[in-house]
């Protein structure tokens, strides 16, 4: 099985709606993607210095990852996410589907590349 993430960069549509873009997004939305099959996880960050987009890092684990953010997609474009106007749309998330080469575990001093034992 293949493991990936689906990077995401957005926006809330305007500064004084950044709390209620961050409630949606972390209990609305990340709940919605990750009901779809083969997203197994999410993290969401913020730029550290207050200027830049938000991203959401949605972890995959899937035969097929295109087909997972296929999936993804058709449940977007069929109206099965609970969406808000406080998030950006236009311009529309910059997105990125990559696929898991190596993983490095810092506290077991290893790395591994997926399917090594």
């Amino acid at each position: 099985m293949a493991r990936g993430i689906f990077y995401v960069e957005t926006w809330p549509s305007a500064p004084e709606r950044e709390a209620e873009y961050n409630h949606w997004y972390d209990h609305v939305h990340l709940p919605d993607v990750c009901s779809v099959e083969g997203f197994v996880g999410a993290r969401r960050y913020a730029p550290a210095d207050g200027n830049g987009p938000h991203v959401a890092i949605y972890e995959i684990e899937a035969d097929d990852l295109q087909g997972a953010v296929q999936r993804l997609l058709a449940a977007f474009d069929a109206g099965e996410f609970r969406m808000s106007d406080a998030i950006q749309t236009d311009p529309p998330p910059v997105t990125r589907l990559l696929r898991l080469i190596t993983t490095h575990d810092t506290a077991a001093a290893r790395t591994s590349s997926p399917g090594e034992s």
